[in-house]
């Protein structure tokens, strides 16, 4: 019998190291994935959901259309996992395994904000997003208020997008100049790691009339009132909030001892947790890179490498550099990119690429050709 290796979560991570081990090592390992999901969605889709580009059955890819030979996917919510055992609890069973990758992402903490289920909209699930693109509208005066509520947060462009996207539907509705778009965000910039993207930002929203709060986090919500309060005690009025809520660790992970204070602490070379056999990769892991799908699909080609090497199929991985590109919606049908380095130097460091109608083609390639990979879609 082959090694036994049990994938948790089945998002960008976890695709890309199930491929990858389906490629290298087809039949001669027991390739596990598990997730609660029927489909993967791109989290740059559910902007598309939120401003109506796309429905949510479009952007879904169900998972019952992998295509990955050898590895067997498991539509099973995780109920326990023991790091020590290598031993994962399902609502189906109990899997055990030789070497066990946790890459369930982060959850979404929506206590950590009171008001905000009762007050708010967020748009980071696709739900979210789904029930936003019902509200939008009947917007047509006021402020609109786009929130981040903690940090670390998925994506970190998306609110900025949301807000340059936002402007360019009000002006498609005529309604732009009857209604402000504020944005306030806990960190300094945009994009901290570059600055030269920080900037290009501030400029496309000093040109569309867009008010940047940064060093603000909105701690709650006053539904009665209509104003959100900040971390600093101040407040802001608004007409239609949207939200990105603080993120956490799903609970089962917590529960599973792995954790250190928020997230699963990892070798930031090679992934392993302290268990032995035990991998986290992704927005789990707490490594010090942005949350976002490529940088867990870069470690996931970093653990995958590994373990075909121990399989005696290649040669060990340098180690995870910590490098990726987010692609950045500019509004007008525009995209931007930005290249970042977090671990190969003393401090992240980022280079902006401005928007081009080569880059609106290229973040097309870029999904379909992660469609085809995973999928053969």
């Amino acid at each position: 019998m082959g090694r036994r290796i049990v994938i948790l979560g089945a998002g960008f991570g976890g695709l890309e190291l199930s491929t990858m081990l389906s490629e290298a090592l087809g039949d001669s390992v027991e390739v596990t994935l598990i997730d609660k999901g029927d489909s993967f969605v791109f989290g740059y889709s559910k902007l598309d959901v939120l401003f109506g580009r796309a429905t949510p059955e479009a952007v879904r890819l169900p998972y019952r259309e992998l295509a990955m030979p050898g590895v067997r996917f498991l539509r099973e919510t995780i109920t326990a996992i023991d790091p020590e055992a290598r031993r994962v609890s399902t609502d189906a069973g109990a899997h055990e395994a030789d070497v066990l990758v946790v890459a369930l992402g982060a959850d979404y903490d929506f206590d950590a904000t009171p008001g905000l289920r009762e007050a708010g909209n967020e748009f980071y699930s696709l739900a979210g997003a789904e029930r936003l693109a019902t509200v939008l509208p009947t917007f047509s005066k006021g402020r609109a208020l786009i929130g981040v509520c903690g940090a670390p947060f998925k994506c970190p462009p998306a609110p900025s997008e949301a807000a340059l996207l936002l402007h360019d539907h009000l002006v498609e509705r005529g309604v732009r100049e009857s209604c402000e778009i504020s944005f306030v965000i806990p960190l300094p910039s945009p994009v901290p790691p570059s600055p030269e993207t920080s900037r290009a930002l501030l400029e496309a929203f000093a040109e569309r009339g867009i008010e940047f709060v940064p060093e603000r986090r909105v701690s709650s919500l006053d539904s009665e009132r209509g104003v959100a309060l900040l971390d600093d005690g101040s407040e802001m009025p608004y007409d239609l909030f949207l939200g990105v809520p603080k993120h956490c660790a799903p609970e089962v992970v917590v529960a599973s001892g792995m954790t250190d204070e928020v997230y699963v602490p990892v070798d930031p070379r090679t992934l392993q947790t302290r268990y032995p056999g035990v991998y986290a990769i992704g927005d789990v892991a707490a490594i010090g890179v942005p949350k976002a799908g490529v940088f867990a699909e870069g470690a996931a080609r970093i653990v995958a490498q590994a373990l075909i090497a121990e399989a005696g199929q290649g040669e060990q991985p340098a180690g995870y550099e910590g490098r990726g590109s987010c692609y950045i919606e500019f509004g007008a049908g525009r995209v931007g990119r930005v290249d970042v380095d977090f671990l190969s130097g003393p401090n992240p460091t980022g280079a902006f690429k401005a928007p081009s109608a080569a880059l609106v083609a290229e973040k097309r390639h870029f999904g379909s050709s992660r469609r085809a990979r995973w999928f053969d879609a």
